[in-house]
């Protein structure tokens, strides 16, 4: 891997990790075009590498909500209540995903981990969106609904068993869980803020599981330098990435990104199938 490739992929991650378009999909896409090998000796190293660096991602969310993180870890010591029940809704939407997701880890990886089931989540997504955006139940009115305060356990068990939809590359963690946030009742804003929140939590489980178990290859075939201009350029461009979108969906809603997602779907399969690809 070059410093441009590691560049471009930390640009990738930083832009797609938050926005509803998936950027497990996007990575392997640019993956392939770049003609990175993700399979044999190297999958282990390669997949790790995409995990970590959603570290900066994962800084990025730190940053930009540093408020309501610091309310969750004063809820977590006794000293904020209303943190404290945010921290324990935020518990109860991760644990699906990490039951589902270290009993059919290798399951997984070994059959969604393709274009084609990537090309099938993006369209499919897409439509999602835009139908969801036609009955209206996101409001372009940002404060009707929810408040995130409000939110209760079954509420947030509903968005973190949709969050385990996500595992299928292509599908978007944050579109699911934007979507079942504001489907429960939440409004855009909280279901956004709430969907970066337990981003945290789930990104965070995954870096240190994927870099504690494949840590040394990953090291080993791309060194230190190269995750680390990733990692940095990731949480960058995460920055840049939810600053727009959350001023973009209070103001003109999903749809965008479902045209985009049918798009783009459309056109890599079409280069699939004839070959190009």
């Amino acid at each position: 891997m070059t410093t441009g490739q590691a560049v471009l992929l930390g640009l990738v991650e930083g832009v797609t990790e938050y926005l509803p378009v998936s950027s497990t999909g996007h990575l392997l896409l640019t993956q392939h075009l770049l003609g990175i090998e993700t399979s044999g000796n190297k999958s282990a190293a390669i997949l790790a590498y995409e995990i970590c660096i959603q570290s900066g991602a994962i800084l990025a969310v730190l940053f930009l909500y540093a408020g309501r993180v610091r309310s969750v870890l004063a809820g977590i010591l006794g000293r904020d209540q209303i943190g404290r029940r945010l921290a324990f809704n935020l518990l109860i939407a991760f644990l699906p995903a990490a039951v589902i997701g270290v009993l059919f880890e290798k399951l997984i990886k070994a059959h969604l981990f393709g274009m084609w089931p990537v090309v099938t989540a993006w369209v499919t997504g897409g439509i999602a969106i835009l139908l969801v955006s036609r009955r209206s139940a996101i409001s372009r009115t940002t404060n009707l609904g929810q408040q995130l305060e409000n939110l209760t356990i079954s509420q947030a068990l509903m968005i973190g068993s949709l969050q385990c939809i996500a595992m299928w590359p292509g599908v978007s963690r944050s579109l699911v869980t934007i979507l079942g946030g504001v489907l429960v009742g939440l409004s855009t804003v909280a279901a956004i803020e709430f969907s970066f929140l337990l981003g945290l939590v789930t990104l965070s489980a995954a870096t240190l599981f994927e870099a504690f178990k494949y840590g040394p290859e990953m090291i080993q075939v791309f060194g230190i330098s190269n995750p680390l201009i990733g990692l940095v350029t990731a949480c960058i461009a995460a920055i840049i990435a939810v600053k727009w979108m959350v001023t973009y969906l209070g103001r003109s809603g999903m749809a965008l990104f479902g045209y985009y997602r049918i798009a783009l779907g459309s056109v890599v399969a079409g280069l699939m199938f004839l070959g190009f690809m």
